[in-house]
């Protein structure tokens, strides 16, 4: 099977995405599957990176310590550096707070805005020299990097791509030029800001490489259970919601892609293929309550540590969730029976509840593989039942199924 990994960024909330890669890996997610392109925007570019140039020397087996290494170098842990962070934490909480206008970074010496600090970083966890004698990759040797950024001046989307482009720090830190703390990114002739303005991550370039899944590590939470109120919160669900929508106007096209290929209304010929989404998602960091999007600027070196853990822990139930599918779309009801043994059963009206839950399971809950399957605080899969749709959820804890609630999809969500 061939997939294509594409990370969200959010500024340090991406060290959630170590923690992801670095469980996949170790569980062997990737042994019986080719890993054809990598994309990444701000935070997001920088795991996109360091797993690309790994996978480039075909060691995947390095990509838990690299990206490791490089969120242990990236944090804050000497007394001037927590000093620092502290303070820049503190700014954009009360810049959150509407207490403080937004910091000018050219108001500040360029020999102290951290952009030389970002470059020494990126050369201390990559090899550019290595990497600037074959990127371009005109030959396709090798996987495919996409990294996202938006030009200043004209507004026009920029997509870094292995393909066509040298991959260098500055192209790292063109994706990840946040405007409030680096200046503007100047490459090839344009000047960059953060990706988060453009393709959050970049997800259209990646079915050049025919996949057959994509795989998204999602830093900014879709759903929130109360209504913001506070300017703190209000603040926060704004930076997230801004940080999602071009991720999901991208996915909704390849999800109209695939239902016009399973209606028969595209073939083949048209040059389109089916392409599973599977989204994995972090839920919303406890710190985002006290800090707002502040957090995302955090390089405490227990916050991103915390993050990491909490990316492994994701990446268990993503894996749990993708057995169980596979179970269930198999038709294994021994396996389903094992599987759901002890969950709690919910069956929602008009599906009526069966006798035997795997056997219906496995002959009449079919996954609609034209939506995409979101692996966030439950597991949910879009399906039809006997060719009505219908919504299926399952709660884990850990590795446990505890839940299964079948029911119709809810007016809001069609």
């Amino acid at each position: 099977m061939r997939i294509a990994l594409a990370f969200q960024g959010g500024g340090s909330h991406t060290a959630f995405t170590a923690g992801v890669m670095a469980r996949l890996v170790d569980r062997g997610a990737f042994d019986e599957h080719d890993v054809v392109a990598v994309s990444g925007t701000s935070g997001g570019a920088i795991n996109a990176l360091l797993t690309w140039s790994v996978l480039r020397e075909a060691r995947p087996d390095r990509i838990p310590a690299v990206l490791d290494a490089f969120w242990e170098d990236n944090a804050a842990t000497g007394l001037f550096e927590r000093v620092g962070n502290a303070l820049l934490v503190g700014a954009g909480l009360v810049q959150s707070l509407g207490l403080a206008p937004p910091l000018n970074p050219y108001l500040v010496p360029p020999a102290f805005d951290g952009r030389a600090e970002f470059r020494r970083l990126l050369r201390r966890h990559a090899d550019f020299d290595a990497l600037a004698l074959d990127t371009p990759d005109l030959d396709a040797r090798h996987p495919r990097l996409v990294l996202g950024a938006v030009d200043v001046r004209s507004g026009a989307f920029r997509a870094f791509d292995s393909r066509r482009d040298t991959i260098t720090p500055d192209t790292v830190l063109a994706s990840a030029a946040i405007p409030t703390l680096f200046r503007a990114v100047h490459v090839d002739g344009g000047a960059y800001w953060d990706g988060l303005f453009s393709q959050n991550p970049p997800v259209a370039p990646l079915l050049d490489d025919d996949p057959d899944e994509l795989w998204v590590v999602q830093i900014n939470p879709t759903r929130r259970d109360d209504e913001p109120r506070t300017t703190l919160d209000i603040a926060d669900r704004r930076n997230e919601l801004a940080g999602n929508l071009s991720l999901y106007q991208e996915l909704a096209s390849i999800e109209k892609i695939d239902q016009l290929l399973a209606s028969g209304a595209l073939g083949p010929a048209a040059g389109y293929r089916q392409v599973a989404v599977r989204v994995l998602e972090l839920a919303r960091p406890p710190a985002s309550a006290v800090l707002g999007a502040a957090s995302k600027v955090n390089r405490d070196v227990s916050f991103l540590r915390d993050l990491r853990r909490r990316g492994r822990n994701q990446a268990d139930v993503f894996l749990a969730a993708l057995a169980f599918e596979q179970a269930w779309t198999r038709g294994d009801t021994t396996a389903l029976r094992s599987l759901l043994g002890g969950a709690a059963i919910e069956i929602e009206a008009p599906v009526r509840p069966p006798a035997d839950l795997p056997a219906f399971l496995a002959d009449t809950v079919v996954r609609d593989v034209t939506r995409k399957e979101l692996v966030g605080e439950d597991v949910v899969w879009r399906v039809t039942l006997d060719g009505v749709p219908g919504l299926l959820t399952v709660t884990f804890v850990g590795t446990r199924i505890v839940a299964l609630r079948l029911g119709p999809v809810p007016e809001d969500e069609r």
